[in-house]
């Protein structure tokens, strides 16, 4: 049984805690009863008619369109994922993609695109997507090479080849990030809402994971797009990006650390049920070190993800570094968590149908996608240095 003994701590309000209850109340009882992994498309759609119409999805939109609060709060989204993720992968990414898939649109979409995209994802009835990768275009956004040229004075076209696209081939809409050429490098991209029926838009090849869920490759091919779906201004579309990722990519960390909250109590039941050598497994030095190395990052993760979203509800403008903390850490984390639980299954922690080896297989994403932990530790490092810098001008002036 899940339990939270976190949500004590100051980070949280009476509202975050009774939402936590009630939600792992809710998945406890129904999120069994929609999943079926053998078909995780039909699986997503009937988890988000589910949390749909249990209000959950009302944490990834703004009050004025349904939501529970005024804007995101980033503490919702991460208890969200984070209870989702304890109980089932699937869930949580079902639950996430909503998020990223609209929180540009929440923040950067006009009221006509808000009104139009918003209350349908609330709801469960419609399904969302972020394409920003490429083949040649992941971490490093700059080289992203899909085009959006002037079509009249109205519309663009779309043209170019987007990847790793969760969600890809079952959404009803994505958010496509392409060039508009006003300057070189990311100053020069812009964010569009995509319906997926528009034509020149295709599912060219769906991708098998070793954890798997809805993912695709998307071709644009003369893919005619209203200049009313931009998001932002023209040339804003890194800014609009970066915006998005900032408030969620902490939220990748609190998934990460409802698996490895999972994978600790699994192999705290079997360290203290496994007989052997007269005793139970538990009685072990090693596996009482273990079980503390475990329990003692699990805080920790913990520490770095609520402290990033509770800085980005208090009003900080950006997050950057935090953010990028509570990611890298919480998933790296959550790896040595669950190969620990693995290991103190044995044979039994890479048996299929054993919830340990299901969680072997789903961290491994969570330590590359919304940025891998490589290009984290380089956004870290660069916000340290520049940081430095500006300290260093502002001494000498």
């Amino acid at each position: 049984m899940l339990e939270l003994t976190h949500l004590a701590w100051p980070f949280f309000d009476d509202a975050h805690r009774r939402f936590a209850s009630a939600l792992g109340e809710w998945a406890e009882r129904e999120l069994a009863t929609h999943i079926d992994h053998a078909d995780v498309d039909r699986s997503c759609r009937n988890l988000l008619r589910a949390l749909g119409e249990a209000g959950w999805l009302k944490a990834v939109v703004p009050a004025a369109y349904g939501g529970t609060s005024e804007r995101l709060d980033v503490r919702t989204l991460c208890l969200s994922r984070e209870i989702l993720g304890w109980h089932d992968s699937l869930a949580d990414f079902a639950f996430a993609m909503q998020g990223l898939g609209t929180g540009s649109i929440s923040l950067f979409g006009s009221d006509a695109l808000k009104a139009k995209y918003l209350p349908a994802v609330r709801e469960g009835r419609h399904i969302a997507a972020f394409a920003l990768s490429e083949p040649e275009a992941g971490s490093d956004v700059a080289a992203l090479a899909t085009k959006a040229s002037p079509d009249g004075p109205a519309h663009v076209r779309l043209d170019g080849i987007k990847t790793w696209i969760s969600n890809g081939g079952i959404a009803d809409h994505y958010v496509v990030f392409a060039r508009t050429g006003e300057a070189p490098g990311t100053k020069g991209i812009s964010a569009f809402v995509v319906d997926a029926d528009a034509p020149g838009l295709s599912v060219a090849q769906r991708i098998e994971i070793i954890a798997p869920h809805p993912l695709a490759t998307l071709r644009f091919e003369g893919c005619r797009v209203p200049l009313s779906n931009r998001l932002g201004q023209s040339g804003e579309g890194f800014k609009v990006a970066m915006a998005t990722l900032d408030i969620f990519r902490a939220t990748v960390g609190a998934a990460a650390l409802g698996l490895a909250r999972r994978a600790l109590e699994e192999a705290s039941e079997r360290a203290a049920r496994r007989k052997l050598f007269g005793g139970v497994l538990g009685d072990l030095q090693l596996t009482q070190a273990s079980l503390a190395d475990s329990a003692a990052e699990v805080d920790a993760a913990a520490l770095l993800v609520y402290r990033a979203a509770w800085m980005k509800d208090e009003g900080a403008a950006r997050i950057t570094r935090e953010s990028s903390i509570a990611k890298m850490y919480a998933t790296e984390a959550a790896q040595r968590v669950i190969d620990r639980a693995v290991q103190l299954f044995g044979g039994n922690g890479v048996r299929v149908g054993v919830k340990v080896e299901a969680l072997y297989r789903e961290i491994r994403a969570l330590r590359i996608y919304e940025g891998a932990t490589e290009v984290q530790k380089v956004i870290i490092a660069r916000d340290m240095l520049r940081t430095r810098e500006a300290a260093r001008q502002r001494a000498a002036e």
